[in-house]
């Protein structure tokens, strides 16, 4: 079977921005297949077909691209958007759980992306759109590791977007601040916690459930990721939401000390 219609495969899309942009995707008139690591545990979607992927296997990834190929003959966009979030001291974790998150954030994004980019560059066309985090350009102490999956992804994506244009491919970046989901409650927590640290990262815990419960509404990162995958002339980056949009005019302007300053005050940091 193959459609008319641009498709779009989205990871992650049982819950939170994963699958706001499936359906925006289906109602802005994408053929949407969306993603997630057991299906059977997932709301249906309207105009989202949903198939099991673990982006943290090589052969689930392969048989996933696969099947969608098969059924709709093609792949337009794919929005990497499954991802693992992390609370905790940079020594607190230990190397094992690092990698676990750069399996999912990081290296799937790239089992993903290798997997597509023959048939995009095929087709001579196609859009990959990774979903990054105001952390890929910010530091964010208490989630050193998470922050760090996600400036490697804004390194791959950027290196990526000027090695496939010439193929009519981009890849381009997608980055939300504060979003209103169970980021916060289903991030992981340090495997090797330390009683030094104890005090901070409550702290932090308190400062990141309120920001993440005032959060944007998915809804507002969906509305851009749209436009990243429909924009005739689309940007490397989108921020989405007025807080990523001061953040980064902040990182752009502001002097180090300034800017350093205001992370510490953010962070409830001490010195």
């Amino acid at each position: 079977m193959t459609t008319l219609r641009p498709v779009a495969l989205v990871t992650g899309a049982s819950s939170g921005i994963g699958k706001a942009s499936a359906l925006a995707l289906a109602e802005a008139g994408f053929e949407v297949v969306g993603t997630s690591r057991d299906t059977s545990r997932a709301d249906p979607l309207d105009g989202v077909t949903l198939l099991d992927l673990d982006v943290a296997s090589d052969a689930s990834v392969a048989t996933a691209v696969r099947d969608v190929i098969g059924r709709l003959g093609r792949i337009d966009v794919l929005v990497n958007n499954a991802g693992m979030g992390a609370i905790g001291a940079a020594e607190e974790s230990s190397l094992a759980q690092a990698q676990d998150i750069f399996n999912v954030n990081v290296f799937g994004v790239m089992r993903m992306t290798t997997a597509v980019l023959p048939h995009m560059r095929a087709q001579g066309r196609g859009r990959i759109i990774n979903i990054s985090s105001v952390v890929g350009f910010l530091p964010s102490p208490y989630m050193a590791v998470y922050a760090a999956s996600k400036h490697a992804i804004e390194g791959y994506s950027e290196s990526l977007d000027h090695e496939v244009r010439v193929h009519g491919v981009r890849a381009l970046l997608v980055e939300p601040a504060y979003t209103n989901t169970g980021f916060e409650a289903n991030s992981s927590r340090p495997d090797t916690p330390l009683q030094v640290y104890a005090d901070q990262r409550r702290a932090f815990d308190r400062m990141m459930e309120s920001a993440i419960r005032d959060g944007d509404d998915p809804a507002i990162v969906a509305e851009v990721i749209v436009a990243a995958a429909t924009d005739p002339k689309p940007k490397l980056r989108y921020t989405a939401g007025p807080t990523a949009g001061r953040a980064s005019l902040l990182r752009r302007i502001a002097p180090a000390r300034v800017f350093d300053q205001q992370i510490r005050k953010l962070n409830q940091l001490a010195g």
